[in-house]
């Protein structure tokens, strides 16, 4: 390995050290602000890095990780992203029983898997960093491990992620049968059968499935709102977008490397995918009275939103699909996770603020947080003036340079029904307080500085993409031009 090669790796090995760090932290001295000032520290100094490591890329790291401004892009809005569920985190287990500064362990020891995938450019370290990954998560998501419904919810991500690998793994390993490589560069022609089933193509679809449990694409979907609901919130926001960002990012780059765009079967499964899982998210969060599982299928729709975007790259052109799924995935990421950050916000020492009746009269019991979320709300349900509105325009576009209309039917019957089940939670924070509260009535009503400020900035985000998303686009495009 080069000089190069450690300094292109660099985000990585601070990251790494970091958890080694916090490791040796907790066993000597069980502290949890100690605890959380670490962890903070570390994606705070991985971040750092950031910069250090695009004056050498591109740069293949070893056979099996590429560090260009891709992965670069990923791996630092996934720990921002990361450093948001520390953030609000820290008071949610602060006011909790139990001795919780493992959460802060297990949180940057996912990211470490996470900025791994993104980072990947071979098939060992793209199952490496998703079983790392995928490991941490189930210990997030049994936190408090006291509570039932946390562990029954990690015993199903634990079932379903088990299958999901084993599918992954058969399908690598057909792969492997036939063109006896693992490095996505050397498979681009593998799909050259003539329309025809070969050991390889039969190996992606596998792995499509694989993709498919992990993403909680409809079929593969049924544990998403369990897992959502049981998980504490803090590692129901962690799920929700450090983990379903990191594999799609991975999926881009697969797709795009090894040409998956010339195969008619795999049009025909992802536009099966597409349909079933914008319908099926929409229809099941049309009715919910419980806000973690409406976001739960509402996540579930827009990963069908997404696929419309990689059905549109068999047809059109594929650095302008690249560069509307980064922004689309940018977006869903960022309202997701700000969207969660309200819910933890909200959520006093005893429970959890999930329910529908929890949101009455917010507007007039906590204004500021209403109001964010309702911008959160609306930026998923695609309205103008904010960044989701920009996100289902670039569907369209490609939708329609691709003349996929029954999808963009879809899409909009999708949207209508999405709009509704948005604007039913906001409705409820317009309604008047019951029992005439008002805004000292709730446990969390002032939100400390630092999640103050780290919301604000999402929301100003959100709404800048919203206006002015011209320059960010063109910046898209350019890291677009480094996949494959």
């Amino acid at each position: 390995m080069t000089g190069n090669s450690l300094i292109a790796l660099l985000p990585i090995i601070v990251l790494a050290t970091a958890c080694v760090v916090l490791m040796l932290v907790i066993a000597i001295n069980r502290n949890f602000k100690l605890a959380w000032r670490c962890s903070v520290a570390g994606v705070i100094l991985s971040l750092l890095s950031l910069p250090i490591a695009v004056e050498v890329i591109p740069t293949a790291a070893t056979a099996l990780m590429l560090i260009d401004r891709y992965a670069l892009f990923f791996s630092g809005l996934l720990l921002i992203i990361g450093g948001y569920t520390l953030i609000f985190g820290y008071r949610y287990f602060k006011v909790r029983e139990g001795e919780n500064e493992e959460f802060f362990l297990l949180t940057l020891i996912a990211l470490l898997g996470a900025i791994t995938l993104v980072s990947s450019n071979h098939f060992a370290s793209f199952f490496i960093g998703l079983e790392t990954l995928s490991v941490s998560i189930f210990a997030l998501i049994a936190y408090p491990s006291q509570q039932r419904r946390s562990l029954e919810a990690a015993f199903k991500y634990l079932l379903l992620s088990g299958v999901s690998s084993a599918f992954l793994l058969f399908g690598m390993a057909l792969i492997y049968a036939e063109t006896g490589a693992l490095a996505f560069s050397a498979m681009s022609p593998l799909l050259n059968s003539g329309g025809q089933l070969s050991y390889s193509l039969i190996g992606i679809i596998m792995i499509l499935i694989a993709m498919g449990f992990k993403l909680s694409l409809a079929p593969f979907h049924m544990w998403t709102p369990d897992v959502y609901q049981g998980a504490p919130l803090p590692a129901t926001a962690f799920v929700a977008s450090v983990s379903k960002g990191a594999i799609l990012a991975l999926w881009l780059r697969l797709f795009m490397t090894m040409e998956l765009y010339n195969s008619e079967i795999l049009l025909a499964i992802t536009s099966f995918l597409a349909i079933a899982t914008m319908m099926t998210g929409n229809l099941l969060a049309l009715l919910q009275n419980n806000i973690k599982r409406m976001l739960a299928y509402s996540s579930i729709a827009h990963l069908g939103y997404i696929l419309v975007i990689f059905c549109a790259s068999f047809t059109s052109d594929s650095r302008l699909v690249s560069e509307s799924l980064m922004f689309y995935l940018l977006v869903y990421m960022l309202t997701t996770l700000g969207s969660f950050c309200v819910v933890t916000a909200l959520s006093p020492a005893h429970r959890e603020a999930e329910t529908l009746e929890d949101y009455t009269g917010l507007f007039w019991r906590q204004p500021w947080l209403a109001t964010q979320f309702t911008i959160l709300l609306l930026a998923l349900a695609g309205i103008p003036l904010t960044a989701g509105f920009i996100a289902k325009f670039y569907v369209f576009i490609v939708g329609v340079q691709s003349h996929l209309w029954l999808m963009l039917w879809f899409v909009v019957l999708g949207s209508g029904m999405g709009l509704f089940y948005y604007l039913r939670v906001i409705r409820e924070m317009l309604k008047q307080p019951k029992d005439g509260q008002t805004g000292d009535s709730n446990e969390n009503t002032a939100l400390p500085t630092m999640e103050w400020i780290a919301q604000t900035i999402l929301i100003v985000i959100i709404i800048w993409l919203g206006i002015l998303p011209g320059d960010f686009m063109t910046f898209l495009g350019s890291v677009s031009q480094t996949i494959g």
